[in-house]
């Protein structure tokens, strides 16, 4: 198709094909971050706990001052929890995956490093904890027995400080220490200990309980032999049928209720875990349906300016469209005419489109440190409103096809 005609139209009517030309550009460079914001958030969504969260419920037990008696309390506490119909195990962690808390250390491969190799989440583990979270362990062994060391010998060290003696790492975190080699075995730097703490095990995968780090640090995550009680964290987790969360859970806070008046359970806090990971997640859920509603609205308001003018313009050109199909043009030819001169600003929009995109997405990583707009979402979003602009001009372009040649020309 010769495509002169057309560009002597468009320079008749610069202000109309400008409009749309900006309209389709904001569109375009709006649309690509924005569905490049949602695929993050997406992502974010979906990063897997390594724990068995359909199986977990989790109560939240504080308690109303100091005691010294805390870990005595607190394995009272796990034998009567486990003694309820329906628990399989259950276990006390000072923090869990998607908890919004901070146990955080670096780790070192020397004492005297300057820079940590990287910084991990420190879980305190007590003997039911792999059994509990549902851990997958892919290398070496859980702790044993004589490693394990209450916390409150940290708090109180007596003439003989206590040590860790072992530590698990997950395996993202082992493969930044040691990149090509086996972690078990090797020694490291961490939680403040003068000694080197051995590597005995690696699981799978644990996630941080908060954002700290970003999705490249989600995954690094440290275990320690270390028996929490209540006073750190409190964070009774029970394992179950995934059918009898609800029923294990109202057990285990009727136990506390009667049993340990002198405590203090965080009712809003004491569900099933999947209602944890959901809470965690809520304001990424949040901000993927907004995107994804100012997403659709531009497209809506895109696609209407694109009918709006080219309806505009049969109707301006009836006489032009008249003589055309009196000088032999087929309805196919006045329907192409009006689908390539869309495509002609469309294609220019988007090329302006697309710089704008990359513009915003260089403030957004300045200001935001967001990633680089992979170019991939350059050409889907140049595509998406090719066809967006092609359906929207489908209309107006069949009532112009459908002029009778008589009636165009009687309009002389």
């Amino acid at each position: 198709m010769d495509i002169r005609p057309i560009l002597s139209t468009l320079r008749r009517h610069k202000t109309a094909a400008a409009l749309i030309v900006l309209e389709i550009a904001l569109s375009c460079a709006i649309i690509c971050n924005a569905v490049f914001l949602i695929s993050g958030r997406i992502d974010n969504m979906r990063t897997p706990s390594g724990i068995a969260e359909d199986e977990l419920v989790r109560v939240q037990v504080s308690g109303m001052a100091a005691s010294d008696n805390a870990h005595v309390v607190t394995r009272e506490d796990l034998a009567a929890l486990r003694a309820i119909p329906g628990v399989k195990a259950a276990t006390l962690a000072n923090q869990i995956p998607f908890g919004n808390s901070g146990w955080n250390s670096s780790i070192t491969l020397e004492r005297e490093q300057a820079r940590p190799t990287l910084s991990a989440a420190v879980y305190m583990a007590e003997e039911q904890m792999l059994r509990t979270f549902g851990l997958r362990l892919v290398a070496g062994r859980w702790f044993n027995s004589d490693e394990y060391v209450d916390y409150a010998e940290f708090d109180n060290p007596g003439p003989t400080p206590p040590r860790v003696p072992a530590m698990l790492v997950t395996r993202e975190a082992a493969e930044r220490l040691f990149p090509g080699e086996n972690a078990v075995g090797k020694q490291v730097y961490a939680w403040g200990e003068e000694q080197p703490v051995r590597i005995v095990g690696i699981v799978e995968r644990l996630a941080r309980p908060s954002k700290w780090g970003g999705p490249a640090q989600a995954g690094y995550s440290m275990i320690l032999p270390v028996r929490p009680s209540y006073q750190e964290g409190g964070n009774y987790l029970l394992r179950t049928d995934p059918a009898r969360r609800d029923e294990v859970l109202k057990a285990a806070l009727a136990y506390f209720e009667h049993a340990r008046p002198t405590r203090i359970v965080a009712l809003e806090d004491s569900k099933p875990f999947t209602e944890v990971r959901g809470e965690y997640f809520r304001q990424d859920e949040s901000m993927v349906w907004l995107l994804s509603a100012v997403c659709v609205a531009l497209l809506v308001v895109t696609a209407l300016g694109i009918v709006g003018l080219a309806s505009f313009w049969v109707q301006q050109r009836t006489k032009q469209i008249g003589i055309r199909r009196a000088l032999g043009a087929t309805r196919g030819q006045i329907l192409r005419y009006f689908q390539m001169e869309n495509f002609l600003l469309a294609t220019l929009g988007i090329v302006l489109g697309m710089l704008l995109a990359y513009g915003i997405n260089q403030m957004l990583m300045g200001r935001y440190e967001l990633p680089r707009l992979p170019a991939l979402y350059l050409p889907i979003g140049a595509v998406a409103l090719w066809l967006l602009g092609q359906f929207a001009v489908y209309g107006p372009a069949r009532r112009a096809a459908a002029v009778p040649p008589a009636v165009a020309t009687r309009s002389v």
